[in-house]
């Protein structure tokens, strides 16, 4: 069977299976171009988070990473939420520990808990309000706490901390993709390459690489911002698979990338193959601890509250 052939194939078994389970696909924009294209919905967390609540269907299918299935399950307590890739999760959402953290509150006794969509459940049950990299500026701005702690990414906290009057406590936290391998060196290459191309980076990048930058943004607000934008090329500072959804929304423009490196390898570990899998067995199926939900679902609808206003 030809490669052209057994895609149709897989295409064809996915949509049988999807009638059958009564399934809905949410996929994240980091992941391969081949699973954002089969997806009912594609989008960055706040995205995810918000069509989560609305889908009318059995099964919800998410295509990303644990911390994000969990956040599906917590606010589909009736559905079942699948994650094709059981091991993929995020060194980021694990670079924060419950125990942690309360000793954190602790010291900071009068300091609300904000935790980053990209935390663990139980992270989420322990904290006041949840924010994503769209809404975390537009979240800390509106508590009445002068003190905030911010987790667990340290470069987006730092990124509210330039736009707030608050108290920002920073957790020791990043994502190696944005911190790591967005290099301000790359950039700056690539901006003698391309000196007509604008800079658009996400705000989990260090602050020498957003300070820099002619828009900082998720990546919901950087496929809004070129697609307005009369520029023509853009220099990337997000996961590589933000540029296919840039790609097919604007034909006409150009992307540059600072470096191949700029891969999650979590996010890429679902293939078409693992999503029938997924259907055909009805797991891996990710379930929340109701009490861990319950308090999680709490922070997550008050962010979910807030972006509605």
């Amino acid at each position: 069977m030809t490669d052209s052939k057994y895609h149709q194939h897989l295409i064809k078994e996915l949509a049988r299976l999807k009638k059958e389970r009564d399934a809905f696909i949410l996929a994240h924009v980091y992941q391969k171009p081949e699973i954002q294209d089969i997806a009912d919905f594609t989008g960055d967390s706040l995205k995810l988070a918000q069509e989560a609540t609305s889908i009318d269907a059995k099964v919800i299918v998410l295509c990303g990473v644990l911390f994000m299935a969990e956040t599906v399950a917590i606010l589909n307590p009736d559905k079942i939420v699948l994650l094709p890739a059981g091991n993929a999760g995020c060194p980021l959402a694990d670079a924060a520990a419950v125990e942690e953290l309360r000793i954190k509150r602790s010291v900071y006794p009068d300091a609300a808990v904000v935790s980053y969509v990209n935390s663990s459940a139980k992270i989420k049950a322990e904290s006041d309000i949840c924010c994503t990299s769209s809404n975390a500026v537009e979240v800390v701005n509106a508590l009445k706490e002068k003190q905030v702690i911010f987790i667990p990414d340290q470069n987006l906290g730092q990124f509210v901390a330039s736009h707030t009057d608050k108290q920002i406590i920073l957790w020791d936290g990043f994502c190696y993709v944005h911190h790591h391998n967005i290099k301000l060196k790359d950039i700056r290459k690539l901006q003698i390459e391309h000196p007509k191309a604008e800079v658009i980076v996400h705000p989990e990048c260090q602050p020498k690489v957003t300070n820099i930058a002619n828009y900082v943004g998720s990546s919901a607000q950087m496929a809004a911002y070129v697609f307005r934008s009369k520029c023509k090329e853009f220099i990337i500072g997000t996961e590589i698979g933000m540029t296919h959804k840039l790609k097919k929304e604007n034909p006409d423009k150009f992307f540059y990338i600072p470096s191949l490196k700029v891969c999650c390898i979590d996010m890429k570990l679902i293939a078409i193959e693992n999503i029938i899998f997924a259907l055909q067995k009805m797991e891996p199926q990710i379930t929340v601890p109701s009490q861990v939900a319950g308090e999680a679902r709490k922070s997550l609808e008050r962010m979910l509250n807030l972006s509605k206003r």
